[in-house]
């Protein structure tokens, strides 16, 4: 029907006098049905017709009021038509279309198809408008004496429609989705916002301004309804800032800072800590690690961590933005809580032998994290503090050197020793030998390394001694002179090289960028021949047979010279060829064609001169031994032994002590395990440095499982993860695997009943869990989780609290590793482990969606009925979820997970049966909520099908505007399209 016929009906309707009743009936007369009245436009056609005269046609506004009250017309075609009405100056039409508005404005629905319901936010976000410009227009009039009464009168009526409309949460999470679905008319909301506020000025401090102001300050936070969180303020410690210190400071030192601050700025927001006291936990984790690694190399690392490392972090996150505080001040307040633990820094000063406390302090003031003022201000109260502490000068330490202070100094030390390395030596070798050599007395070396790993340079200053060419001495003729300089320096640098390897991993040597057979020879020698924890040796590789030539030769030289001949040797040559040569002096000196005394006389001569060659003697013999049987080790054993032993003779070359002390530490770490395993004793010369820190931690003889149980029992009794827990349990990863170990922690958690319990137990687990997030999580959400939740007989375990705690668990993981899986690279202490193929995902979630997966298959079938969301141009399977719009790749792991858990958890909701299953659900969704960081598109959250929104809301805790907003992808048409219908459902 055309609007010109109902147009008559309605003046038909007017000159017959019909009541609204009457009206109604003859209106469905007139017009067969089909068509519906929002079509017509009714709505606007009796305002049209109503609005005539100066004063509005009561008769035609009692029919409007009557096909509102029975739903004729929508209420987002009556906003519509109110909106269009621009001639405030007929007060009283617009007294009466406030009137119209107050019958349904605090109480919107919409449970129509979802373009009902983004027409609907589209009208109110144009009602807003209206309102403001109709506010704007008295507030106007007010300046006019003769009409001042009249138009505060008439403002007053519009901030209260305004303030109505928008004290409900629902009208403004309808409004937010108009805001992003037509970016023109917000601007259009702001502009009316800037000329009502000019004139507000007018209205002096009358009531009549305060409400105005309200009603502006509920609008502007429309656009940031979803970013308030408060902190919890109810806690002081924070074990999993904690853990994810001591577990960084322990393990991985020469990782980059970044991912670390991206984790602690994850754990942050997550726990929603205050920054004061999130710095603080930092401090204490360091001053704990201080405190109880065990001396050595061990100690040189964590202070290192502490006073060059951790500065550098903590410059990173001041660039986080921290709203409208100031992070100086928070780290000025994380000290000055600091401070009233006396205890603890007492305990660092004494283990450190310095006032640990004035020089981190110096430090963060020549980073920027601390004012001068500030600075000084904190130094004198710790002095003060000291005063009443025992003294720490003792006899025995007064000469040992502070190692903070040595730290600190050294790590200047490494620029200047990487710029004499890059200088032209080919001249004066000597120079760049007494560098080296210098650097090897005492415990120069570790403090070197500590530093450079501690500030990021240890790799370029690894691959300094890589190649042999670097140093440029090396390809000089050879002469009588420049020979023992030569051998030297090759020694030096391989002895380093190795002993970095062992105490920092082999990744820091090995580059990324060799040209294609141009791999440098201890790559090369690394890779193949030096044994490592978990590196199993094949004493036949083919790099343990070099040229048979080079290796009768070297037989020939180490049996009869007494005297190794310096100048004509290769030295990598004869590094790769005393493997082969030793083979062959094994088997004479066991068919007894060399004796006892000959044999001396060879290991003397392979250790006397260039201890690398001794190294490389060992490291075949270790892979030798593990090969042979019980009866046949002993003189391999036998050989070990000697070459262990050093030679203190006259004719050494120089600094020979030195050299022996790296090399004893570094086939000490050699013959390890397989001393271990062979039950053999060999007493390595005291060094000066710790053996083995963290080695061999397991008790024998008790089974792994009842070792897990029992760490993690100490650890959440203590509420917090130490470092050789944290060894213990990397251990426990390596040996059981993955699944073992995250299945046996998650009964862990499962068994335990006390609130506070649970909570600290996901807070440690989560800490834990970081040994490999990556991994661990794949395997929380891939296997665990959909195995708990589709077997009814483990329904009862998921209740409150563990249940709650998995939830919680769960989704810290699912963040974590969502946040950083495309960006780290898995650290040197992961790759050890055996990576789960991609496969194995593949065969549990195959990429076909026509094949039915093994999760798929678990699910009872309840696809949503016809009358689904649809978008304008697509019909939606149950599946669809943000992720395919955005494109997501489901070739990798984690995603296919995350897709395939948000399927299991729909289906779960929309099943006819509920349990504990369901609670947890609740609890999982609930917790994605909490951590949500705000506006993030990328959250797990786009995994989410979209028809689960509408399964949400009929959860009571979950029936808000605000989680519905939170919940869904509102950077997409379809994603604003879910969450208008739910909303205006609700």
């Amino acid at each position: 029907m055309k609007v010109v016929n109902l147009k008559q009906a309605i003046l038909q309707a007017w000159k017959e006098r019909w009541s609204d009743y009457q009206w109604a009936i003859n209106m469905k007369r007139f017009f067969p049905r089909g068509a519906t009245w929002d079509i017509l436009n009714l709505a606007e056609a009796l305002l049209e017709q109503a609005m005539i005269g100066p004063s509005p046609n009561p008769l035609i506004l009692s029919y409007l009021k009557y096909a509102i009250s029975s739903q004729m017309v929508s209420y987002s075609t009556v906003l519509t038509a109110i909106s269009k009405f621009d001639d405030f100056s007929r007060d009283l039409c617009v007294q009466s279309l406030l009137e119209i508005m107050d019958m349904f404005c605090d109480r919107l629905s919409c449970h129509g198809k979802a373009e009902e319901c983004i027409s609907l936010c589209r009208a109110l976000l144009s009602a807003l408008t209206w309102l403001l410009r109709c506010a704007t227009f008295y507030a106007e009039k007010v300046k006019e004496p003769l009409e001042q009464a009249a138009a505060e009168n008439q403002l007053k009526m519009c901030l209260e429609r305004l303030e109505k409309m928008l004290s409900s949460t629902k009208n403004r999470a309808l409004i937010h989705i108009a805001k992003l679905e037509e970016t023109s008319s917000w601007s259009t909301v702001e502009q009316s916002l800037v000329k009502l506020g000019e004139n507000l000025n007018n209205l002096g401090s009358s009531p009549l301004r305060s409400q105005a102001d309200e009603c502006v300050s509920l609008i502007k936070s429309i656009p940031t309804m979803l970013s308030v969180h408060s902190e919890q303020l109810n806690k002081t410690g924070f074990p999993t800032v904690h853990a994810v210190v001591l577990l960084e400071g322990t393990m991985n030192l020469t990782g980059e800072t970044q991912p670390l601050v991206e984790q602690l700025m994850m754990v942050k927001r997550m726990q929603r800590i205050p920054s004061p006291l999130f710095v603080l936990e930092i401090w204490k984790a360091c001053f704990v690690g201080l405190i109880e690694c065990p001396e050595g190399t061990e100690e040189l690392k964590w202070t290192a961590f502490t006073f060059l490392k951790m500065p550098q972090v903590l410059v990173k996150l001041k660039k986080y933005p921290q709203g409208d505080k100031d992070f100086t001040e928070d780290v000025n307040c994380a000290f000055e809580f600091l401070l009233k633990l006396t205890p603890l820094l007492d305990k660092a000063d004494q283990r450190c032998n310095c006032n640990c406390m004035s020089l981190l302090l110096q430090e963060c003031s020549k980073q920027g994290l601390l004012s001068e003022a500030n600075m000084n201000n904190l130094i004198d109260k710790r002095a003060a503090d000291k005063e009443n502490s025992p003294s720490l000068k003792s006899a025995e330490n007064a000469n040992i050197q502070p190692n903070p202070g040595l730290i600190l100094r050294a790590e200047p030390t490494v620029t200047n020793i990487l710029k004499t390395m890059d200088a032209d030596h080919s001249k004066s070798p000597e120079g760049l030998l007494g560098v080296l050599g210098h650097m090897l007395s005492g415990k120069s070396l570790d403090l070197l390394l500590a530093a450079a790993a501690a500030t990021g340079k240890l790799k370029s200053f690894a691959r300094k001694f890589v190649k042999p060419e670097s140093p440029k001495v090396f390809i000089s003729p050879p002469s009588a002179k420049s020979g023992p300089v030569r051998a030297l320096l090759f020694d030096i640098s391989f002895l380093m090289l190795c002993h970095v390897a062992q105490t920092y991993g082999s990744e820091v040597i090995l580059s990324d960028s060799n040209p294609p057979g141009e791999v440098p020879f201890f790559e090369t020698w690394m890779l193949t021949c030096m044994p490592e924890e978990g590196k199993i040796l094949n004493p036949d590789h083919p790099c343990f047979r070099p040229d048979s030539t080079k290796v009768e030769s070297l037989v020939a030289l180490l049996n009869n010279s007494s005297e190794m001949k310096l100048v004509q040797m290769k030295w990598h040559e004869v590094c790769l060829s005393i493997s082969a040569a030793i083979l062959e002096i094994l088997n004479a000196w066991e068919n007894g064609v060399l004796t006892f005394e000959s044999i001396q006389k060879i290991t003397d001569n392979i250790k006397g001169k260039v201890c690398s060659m001794a190294v490389c003697a060992v490291a075949w013999l270790v892979a030798h031994v593990r090969m042979l049987g019980l009866d046949e080790r002993e003189k391999s054993l036998q050989m070990i032994r000697q070459l262990a032993t050093p030679l203190y003779g006259e004719n050494t070359l120089q600094f020979y002590n030195e050299r022996v002390v790296i090399m004893s530490s570094i086939l000490e770490h050699m013959c390890a395990d397989v001393l271990q395993q062979t039950a053999t004793q060999i007493k390595f010369p005291s060094t000066g440095m710790d053996t083995i820190p963290y080695w061999n931690l397991l008790p024998p003889k008790k089974p792994i499982k009842e070792v897990l149980t029992s760490v993690f029992t100490k650890v959440l009794e203590k509420g917090w993860v130490d470092s050789r827990s944290i060894h213990i349990f990397d251990t426990l990863l390596h040996m059981g695997g993955v699944y073992w170990f995250c299945n046996n922690l998650v009964k862990e958690l499962l068994k335990e009943t006390r609130k506070e319990h649970t909570l600290r137990a996901v807070e440690l687990l989560y800490a834990i869990f970081c040994l490999d997030m990556q991994q661990l999580t794949l395997t929380l959400l891939g296997h665990i989780l959909p195995n708990l939740l589709t077997d009814s007989s483990k329904w009862h375990t998921l209740m409150d609290p563990p249940g709650k705690a998995l939830a919680k668990l769960s989704v810290w993981c699912a963040l974590s590793s969502y946040s950083s899986h495309s960006k780290v690279q898995a650290s040197a202490r992961q790759k050890k482990r055996h990576r789960e193929d991609i496969e194995d995902y593949i065969s549990l979630f195959p990429l076909d969606d026509t094949q039915p997966s093994k999760l798929m298959r678990l699910l009872s079938s309840n696809e949503e009925d016809s009358n689904i969301l649809s978008s304008p141009n697509r019909s939606m399977s149950s599946s669809l979820s943000a992720s395919q719009l955005h494109t997501v790749s489901m070739r990798d792991p984690l995603n296919r997970v995350l897709a395939n858990l948000f399927l299991l958890i729909s289906s779960i909701l929309g099943a006819k049966t509920a349990g504990t299953h369901t609670q947890f659900v609740q609890w999982f969704m609930e917790e994605c909520v909490e951590c949500l960081e705000q506006g993030s598109r990328g959250s797990i959250l786009q995994f989410m099908p979209f028809t689960m929104v509408s399964e949400l809301v009929k959860v009571s805790t979950m029936s808000s505007p605000k989680i519905v907003l939170a919940i869904t992808d509102l950077s997409l048409p379809l994603g604003r399209r879910v969450a208008a219908k739910a909303i205006a459902a609700l």
